[in-house]
């Protein structure tokens, strides 16, 4: 059984994930749809730049994002100045960090899945009138949504298990920041919590295991879909 402590670490560590999602999701989705149907060479570039999180270590993406919206940034002070808030080192940074790392995830998993849609299916919605908008939001999304929701559960997972751009970026705050990683290596630091890392160590086993179970599912049901269409 979790103490209070690591309970507040789990609720943290989903509020958190859950956030990654709501706020990366419709920005997935419009870039994935650019990379699946967009005729440019820029387009090489722009998959290049999603995929760039992926690639680098997460120490570094943290880095970029600090110098980008810390409190001695053009950003950071910008969003001070309105707010009366920073961004880094709060919960606002942990999900930044999460959202950016877990995004080309997100976004293979969308560009997939509309690219594996009939271009055919768009053509005739635009002959029968459909602006691109309606031809995207009735014919392409819908179509894509087992995708979409893929891609959703492992941004999600992802960001569970995210460390190095967050500890840069949002710090390592009890209560505010420190998920479930964090708490795992701030407690193997300190005598005596071997139980409690082990604990939160099976916890995120399983909800990776649970995260890439809804994965896996909703691929199957998209290859089914496309198998009998």
């Amino acid at each position: 059984m979790l103490d209070p402590s690591e309970l507040q670490i789990l609720q943290l560590a989903l509020t958190i994930s859950a956030w990654v999602v709501v706020v990366s999701w419709i920005p997935g989705v419009l870039v994935a749809w650019c990379l699946a149907r967009w005729q440019s060479r820029w387009r090489v570039v722009l998959h290049g730049l999603v995929l760039l999180p992926l690639v680098l270590p997460p120490v570094v993406t943290g880095y970029g994002l600090l110098h980008l919206l810390g409190r001695s940034s053009w950003l950071g002070e910008t969003w001070f100045a309105w707010t009366g808030m920073h961004l880094a080192y709060t919960t606002a940074a942990a999900v930044i960090a999460a959202a950016v790392v877990g995004f080309p995830l997100l976004v293979e998993s969308i560009r997939l899945s509309m690219t594996a849609v009939d271009p055919r299916l768009e053509w005739i919605a635009r002959s029968l009138g459909w602006s691109r908008w309606q031809t995207f939001l009735r014919v392409l999304l819908p179509l894509s949504a087992p995708g979409v929701l893929a891609g959703m559960s492992l941004a999600f997972a992802r960001s569970l298990g995210e460390f190095g751009a967050t500890i840069v970026l949002a710090g390592n705050i009890e209560g505010e920041t420190r998920q479930i990683p964090l708490a795992v290596y701030t407690l193997m630091n300190q005598p005596g919590h071997e139980a409690a890392v082990w604990r939160l160590c099976g916890l995120s086993v399983l909800l990776a295991l649970g995260s890439l179970a809804v994965t896996g599912w909703l691929r199957q049901r998209a290859q089914r879909r496309a198998g009998t269409s």
